[in-house]
C-alpha cells in the first residue's frame, strides 16, 4: 500500500469497506429477488467498489461501463455529456448504477434521466459514499455504503488530481 501522510486522516478502513460491501450484495440480491441486472460502472471513481460489489452480488449480471464529461467554462460546472456510452441496450431490463460518490447529486441525475429515458424494466443506483448533506439535485441513492457528511476524501477509486485512487480504504484530505 502506498505510505500515509500526515494530512491523510483514516475515514472508513479497507475492512469497514469488504464488510459494507457484502451487505450491500446481499441487500441488492434480495431486492431483485433472482432476476437478471445490467449494472453500470461509472468510470473512473467507481471502478473499485464496482469490480468488488458485482463478486458479492448473487445473480446472473451483464456489465457495463460509463463515463461522464462535463463541458463548461474554467472551474463552472458545465453541460453534461457521455465520453463513454453503454455498449448494450438497457430497454426492458433491471438496471442497477454503481457510483464511487454522490455529493451535489448533478451527474447522477443526468444520468438516471439519460438512461431511465432508455426505458429499462428498473433502474436503481448505487453508491460507496453518499453525502446528502450536499444535494443540490433531487437524486436518491437506494444502495449506499456509508453516510458522510464533510472532507474532501480519496481512496477506493476516488481521486485528487489522478492520485490516491488505489488507496484501500477512504480517507479524508486534512490541511
Amino acid at each position: 500500500m502506498k505510505e500515509l501522510t500526515p494530512n491523510m486522516k483514516v475515514v472508513v478502513s479497507a475492512e469497514e469497506i469488504q464488510k459494507r460491501i457484502d451487505e450491500l450484495g446481499a441487500e441488492i440480491t434480495e431486492h431483485f429477488q433472482g432476476e437478471p441486472v445490467t449494472v453500470v460502472c461509472v468510470l473512473k471513481g467507481g471502478f473499485l467498489f464496482f469490480a468488488d460489489l458485482v463478486r458479492s452480488i448473487k445473480l446472473d449480471l451483464e456489465l457495463d461501463f460509463v463515463r461522464l464529461a462535463s463541458y463548461g467554462k474554467g472551474t463552472e460546472s458545465g453541460e453534461l455529456v457521455f465520453s463513454k456510452d453503454l455498449e448494450t441496450s438497457i430497454k426492458g431490463k433491471n438496471v442497477l448504477i454503481v457510483e464511487d460518490i454522490v455529493d451535489t447529486g448533478h451527474s447522477m441525475d443526468f444520468l438516471l434521466r439519460t438512461l431511465d429515458e432508455r426505458n429499462p424494466k428498473r433502474l436503481a443506483l448505487a453508491a460507496l459514499v453518499d453525502k446528502h448533506e450536499r444535494r443540490e439535485a433531487d437524486v436518491k441513492v437506494d444502495f449506499y455504503g456509508f453516510h458522510l457528511a464533510e472532507g474532501f476524501i480519496i481512496g477506493y477509486g476516488m481521486d485528487f488530481a489522478e492520485k490516491y485512487r488505489e488507496l484501500d480504504g477512504i480517507y479524508e484530505l486534512v490541511d
